[in-house]
């Protein structure tokens, strides 16, 4: 397989890239998702952050309050590292472990991984190749307020504990602005989805040529 990075600064539209991008047939694992199932009550990671914050993040159900958190770790520095530092290892080896047996059953040609933080964390190394999202920081935060409702100085802050988007595009393979409309976020999805077929089959006639020597 393609092993594919898509990252991108917090509300600049990974999501609808990688909706589309499953959409033509590519794997997709959401770092997110991965993170909240390793978060479930009375499991080693949730006791850990029990621990380290209090019980205060939780809600009454037993469940970390996700909304709370995030308010914590956007704000502060220091515990905002504790928790990637506890989190990103453990979803670097789900992934690991995922792609190994994808590549066994042989039915998907690209993964992706949708992970905003993905350059920060240092794991930019481990992908094939690297999609970044971008939109110019007026309509992050524009989009930042209304998809989460909350007000300016918060969303400044989501915004401000990751790295500049204009910095996370020196990473990028490929750049898929999504300013504009929809209809043109999908019409770059498509192109680079041709692109990284291209690539799949390109990585795959170098291990074929690497098994012959």
């Amino acid at each position: 397989m393609l092993i594919v990075a898509l990252t991108g600064g917090i509300a600049t539209g990974k999501s609808v890239v990688a909706s589309v991008l499953a959409e033509l047939g590519c794997y997709i694992h959401r770092a997110d998702q991965a993170a909240h199932q390793l978060m479930k009550p009375q499991s080693p990671v949730w006791t850990k952050i029990v621990d380290y914050f209090g019980p205060g993040i939780l809600r009454e159900d037993g469940e970390i309050d996700r909304q709370r958190l995030g308010e914590i770790i956007f704000t502060n520095a220091e515990k905002r590292a504790w928790l990637n530092q506890l989190i990103h290892p453990l979803v670097l080896e789900e992934k690991k472990k995922l792609i190994a047996q994808l590549e066994k059953e042989g039915r998907y040609k690209i993964y992706v991984s949708e992970a905003a933080l993905t350059i920060e964390a240092g794991y930019h190394h481990f992908y094939d190749k690297i999609i970044v999202t971008y939109c110019p920081p007026e309509i992050q935060l524009a989009r930042l307020k209304k998809r989460d409702s909350i007000d300016t100085a918060l969303a400044q802050k989501k915004i401000a504990s990751q790295m500049p988007g204009e910095e996370k595009l020196r990473y990028a393979d490929y750049i898929i602005d999504t300013s504009g409309s929809l209809q043109k976020t999908i019409e770059q999805t498509e192109r680079v989805y041709r692109h990284l077929l291209q690539d799949y089959y390109l990585k795959q006639a170098e291990l074929n040529s690497q098994r012959k020597k």
